[in-house]
């Protein structure tokens, strides 16, 4: 018999409903895990890090943290933010603490318009529409360079400084990343995103390295666009995008227009990887804590679940992956989803049906 391919995942559940979406993901994972044979199997260690852990012991996460993380073969997160604990504290404290610390330098999030879904796009193809947004995770403007300065002179007198950083190397491994994603797409196209007729010295080399780049790849079609003109494009020609690539803080908020064209951040999942596979790779959903709603189990567990599905692609389970996302889409198809996009089920009904929805899926192969 066939040994056990074990894989051990870092849980780290985080705050708000990123504990509820996060269990979610886990009773779909352990069921793929239970159906394989005994093929593969899921050994997990949670970590309590968060707003809570903050608040207790005054750090977001503990000061190895990082180096805890080394030993996974991936990391499965939740989400991060708490009333009471500022934003900056908790992001920096745990989620960017480890995709730097890591060096998980693209950040994958897919946009795909599910069956079902209300849509938010008016397009007359809205369900063929399905693109994917590459970020760059490592530099950019989310570098933290910078700092504040001069409040001892008085009221109104403080000073704050916010750079961005472009190196030549951060941009070439991103830009290359998307072009060979792109490959491996029915249509191979990459749409490059900066504002270099204004930022006229970090993205100006961005858009210089893309345009090298991109005469290495004469199979895959290359645009540039700004920023602004392309935030347009999203509502006004969907049709026409594939593969978006961008830096931290562009592509963080062309992602989240994306998910909200589709329907819900709730849908969204994402990936923070070290393709070079070095460290462990990250999973998670594009939401928030959202802590107004958490603990009545009416969180969408989709985007956590999608983002298990982006896991097991990671860890070479290709055809299960396959096989949950379109357990996702008949779930969605069958009209079962939570409130917020539209749904009268709960956390527990939406993770039941994408369950049974798998049997179903394996039934037709």
């Amino acid at each position: 018999m066939e040994e056990t391919k074990t894989f051990r995942l870092a849980v780290i559940p985080g705050d708000g409903i990123g504990k509820e979406v996060i269990a979610a993901g886990l009773q779909v994972l352990d069921h793929i895990a239970e159906e394989s044979g005994g093929r593969f199997a899921f050994e997990k260690d949670t970590f309590p890090w968060g707003c809570e852990y903050y608040l207790e012991h005054g750090k977001m996460m503990d000061e190895d943290g990082v180096e805890k993380m080394k030993g996974y073969d991936a990391i499965y997160f939740g989400a991060v933010g708490f009333p009471g604990v500022p934003d900056h504290v908790s992001l920096w404290g745990l989620r960017l603490a480890i995709c730097q610390g890591l060096d998980q330098w693209a950040n994958v999030r897919p946009i795909e318009f599910l069956p079902g879904v209300p849509r938010r796009l008016n397009h007359p193809d809205v369900d063929t529409l399905n693109w994917v947004l590459v970020r760059e995770n490592s530099e950019g403007e989310y570098s933290g360079i910078g700092g504040r300065n001069f409040a001892g002179r008085g009221p109104g007198k403080e000073v704050a400084v916010q750079s961005a950083l472009f190196t030549e190397h951060g941009c070439e491994r991103i830009i290359r990343f998307a072009f060979e994603l792109a490959r491996t797409r029915k249509r191979k196209r990459v749409l490059s995103v900066t504002k270099s007729n204004a930022q006229q010295y970090g993205m100006v080399l961005w858009d210089e390295v893309f345009a090298r780049v991109s005469k290495e790849y004469p199979d895959v079609e290359a645009e540039q666009g700004l920023v602004d003109a392309v935030a347009a494009h999203f509502v006004l020609r969907p049709e026409e995008l594939e593969v978006v690539v961008a830096s931290n803080l562009f592509a963080d908020i062309l992602s989240d227009l994306g998910s909200a064209l589709a329907g819900s951040l709730g849908l969204a999942p994402s990936a923070n990887l070290d393709p070079e596979r070095k460290a462990p790779s990250m999973f998670e959903s594009v939401h928030g804590s959202a802590p107004d709603i958490a603990g009545q189990g009416i969180a969408n567990p989709i985007g956590s679940i999608a983002s298990a599905a982006m896991m097991l692609s990671h860890l070479g389970l290709e055809e299960e992956a396959e096989q949950l996302n379109r357990a996702i889409a008949e779930t969605t198809r069958q009209g079962i989803m939570t409130r917020d996009i539209g749904g009268t089920h709960d956390t527990a009904g939406v993770t039941e049906a994408i369950i049974r929805n798998l049997a179903a899926v394996k039934a037709t192969e």
